[in-house]
């Protein structure tokens, strides 16, 4: 069987994916990855053929820009403070509900006529695949990233896709994006998931959320200290430089070791002087860091959530966006961790929480059980398994 993979151009959003492609690799079936090139590396180094479809996000904010009258004209810079937050919602809603899918879907149609695929795996959050398989004819299953809440703004980037699916001529089911999968393959474990979303009529595969991250021995200052650390990380898309010192500055006063991983948007130097028990490096084999750390502290991206739960670690999230505060808010109430809003973010808010969740065994015991309800849910492999269910053509 041919399958083609799809999912929007970064890591939060492709390494998900990966060990449902590697398995269905692995089953025999010939594997396809499409996302943005900036991605085609990792494919590359985790044995995955990869194809162009869609762009960045910044690029796709730069088209939205152009497509406003109004900021284009004024030269609007997308990182000044002045900018309303109203306009910046607007724009959100048209990137990602109109000006990225509508690359993918045009990515993303010549090579479903090329490659003919029996079936098109595609992320949740990247519903443009979803447009061209169903213009192509070509069966679709959806693979979810995290928890699917629907706040108002979500709810505003559906209204946009509807619009852009019908512009597109794609026919959607009872207005029901996902109805244009034939199923939903959610990595979320049910105890943390949207109820609403668990409540839908629609149908769903489970899937062991399983951590990919390429191989990597720590840092020698933290490798060999004696002892547990804290694990600092705010993803690969939402670093900064002001929040990362904000949140080493909280976690001094505990007196333990920290690690900080600054991802490509931040320079390790622009860090400044640091002291001796905290080491930042650009890149953290994350796998190992969470064998061994007592604590992350993170921005509430779906992978280092569901992989710090899976090691049965608590968590102090601190969303920067996008999808932390809906995991944010699903791992405090599953009394896994606690969380710090960007308005209520300042160094003694973070050693206040910090201190707490180390010194409370009970964040610990509610991680262990989050742990062990994924390590109960079936792997990539039986899903791969599955697969070949769900490649009857859409009618």
């Amino acid at each position: 069987m041919r399958i083609l993979f799809a999912s929007a151009g970064n890591f939060g959003h492709v390494y998900p994916l990966l060990p449902l492609a590697k398995a269905a690799r692995a089953a025999g079936h010939e594997v396809v990855f499409a996302t943005g090139e900036q991605l085609h590396p990792a494919l590359r180094a985790a044995g995955l053929e990869p194809v162009v479809a869609g762009r960045s996000v910044p690029e796709a904010f730069m088209e939205a820009v152009r497509g406003s009258d109004s900021l284009e004209h004024e030269g609007a810079d997308l990182g000044a403070q002045d900018v309303p937050p109203e306009v910046l919602a607007d724009l959100h809603v048209k990137v990602f509900g109109s000006v990225l899918p509508r690359w993918v879907a045009a990515d993303l149609a010549p090579v479903l006529t090329g490659l003919r695929p029996d079936l098109v795996v595609y992320e949740a959050m990247n519903p443009g695949a979803a447009f061209a398989a169903r213009l192509a004819g070509v069966p679709a299953v959806a693979h979810g990233v995290g928890v699917m809440a629907m706040g108002a703004e979500e709810a505003r980037i559906q209204e946009e896709l509807l619009a852009t699916a019908a512009d597109l001529g794609v026919d959607v089911p009872y207005g029901q994006l996902l109805a244009l999968a034939a199923t939903y393959i959610d990595i979320c474990p049910p105890s943390l998931q949207d109820p609403g979303f668990l409540a839908a009529p629609l149908p769903r595969i489970e899937q062991r959320p399983v951590a990919y991250g390429e191989p990597g021995e720590l840092p020698a200052g933290i490798r060999d200290a004696d002892g547990p650390f804290v694990y600092l990380t705010l993803g690969t898309a939402l670093g900064s430089v002001d929040v990362l010192r904000t949140v080493i500055d909280g976690l001094l006063p505990l007196q333990v070791p920290v690690l900080v991983a600054t991802g490509p948007v931040v320079a390790v130097a622009d860090l400044g002087e640091l002291p001796e028990r905290v080491v930042a490096v650009e890149w953290v084999a994350q796998p190992e860091a969470l064998r061994r750390a007592a604590l992350v502290v993170q921005h509430g991206g779906a992978g280092t959530t569901l992989a710090a739960l899976a090691a049965a670690l608590p968590q102090l999230i601190l969303p920067q966006g996008a999808d932390g505060p809906a995991n944010g808010t699903a791992v405090r109430d599953a009394g896994a961790g606690e969380v710090i809003f960007a308005g209520d973010l300042t160094a003694d808010a973070v050693t206040e929480q910090a201190r707490r969740i180390l010194g409370d065994e009970s964040y610990r015991d509610a991680a262990r059980k989050v742990a062990a309800e994924i390590a109960a849910m079936p792997d990539p492999a039986e899903t791969a398994a599955r697969l070949p269910q769900f490649t009857a053509r859409p009618a």
